[in-house]
């Protein structure tokens, strides 16, 4: 029973991670045909380990060099990278105030907090996204708030830009950020606080020296489940974002529907997601190192 407990996430993990991405790195590893699939694989395990031996003696990684030649990729990695990263800065800058609000708010309202931090996953997720173009067009509610109040003479171009993107995905994914981070609040112990007055701090400087360094595993967490999926995103950028906003997701949806290239296109997801599983391991390993020293 033992064995079987623990051989069921390696179970999992094998059947819904490492088999598909070894799926698409054999077709990173193919050629480009006019065929359905749209590509020439080019390790045949029919002939078995000769058919492997002659894979690694022909093997050929044009379609990665190709990703190197032109600057279309990298640029689009770049900017993902930019725009994954502020988003998650902005969701930390909105979601901690939020997370702290419901740790401190009295118990029997804490549920009902929950509640309304969960309640945006009721819609479907392309029904938010539509709902802010009509928020942030140049007739939407937005503009036409700010032009009743005086604020402005003029619609302000808003949807079509990057700003709208930052907007979406920090709305978006709000709730993953908010909700281990009040995870983390919550089981603070407020004698720490009062300890930290009673020697002489304020209230704002307890925060800073108590509260903020016992809340960096729940901030941790937000911030990778906000920056890993935010990094890929595809629907977000093509529905608010214009023509210059330019993220991989795109790019990779472009090369699989439009181009029909599925090599390249496999060898754009393959990169991505080395970019995404590389520093969260050395992240770990950097987490390990430093409890084993604190031991």
């Amino acid at each position: 029973m033992r064995r079987l407990l623990i051989a069921i996430p390696y179970i999992w993990l094998l059947l819904l991670f490492l088999v598909p991405f070894g799926i698409v790195l054999k077709i990173s590893l193919s050629d480009y045909a006019l065929s359905i699939p749209p590509y020439t694989p080019q390790l045949d395990l029919s002939t078995g380990w000769q058919g492997f031996a002659e894979f690694w003696s022909q093997l050929d990684m044009e379609n990665y060099w190709f990703l190197t030649d032109d600057d279309l990729y990298w640029k689009a990695y770049l900017s993902s990278l930019q725009i994954a990263a502020l988003s998650t800065f902005f969701t930390l800058l909105v979601g901690f105030p939020i997370a702290y609000g419901m740790a401190n708010a009295p118990e029997h309202w804490r549920p009902t907090l929950m509640l309304l931090i969960i309640l945006p996953f009721w819609t479907s997720f392309l029904i938010r996204v539509y709902a802010w173009i009509g928020i942030l067009s140049n007739e939407g509610f937005l503009n036409q708030f700010l032009l009743a109040i005086g604020l402005i003479s003029a619609p302000i171009k808003i949807l079509n830009t990057d700003i709208a993107v930052y907007i979406g995905i920090t709305y978006t994914y709000l709730p993953f950020m908010v909700l281990p981070i009040y995870a983390t609040l919550e089981k603070l112990d407020g004698s720490l606080l009062e300890a930290a007055e009673d020697l002489g701090c304020t209230r704002l400087q307890a925060f800073w020296a108590v509260t903020v360094p016992l809340s960096k595993p729940g901030v941790i967490a937000g911030c990778f489940l906000v920056f890993i999926p935010a990094l890929g995103e595809f629907v977000i950028p093509s529905l608010l974002g214009g023509s210059d906003t330019l993220m991989i997701g795109k790019v990779l949806w472009e090369e699989f529907f439009s181009n029909r290239d599925w090599p390249v296109a496999s060898a754009v997801a393959i990169i991505l997601l080395l970019i995404l599983v590389i520093p969260i391991i050395l992240f770990q390993r950097n987490e390990q190192k430093q409890r084993e020293a604190g031991n």
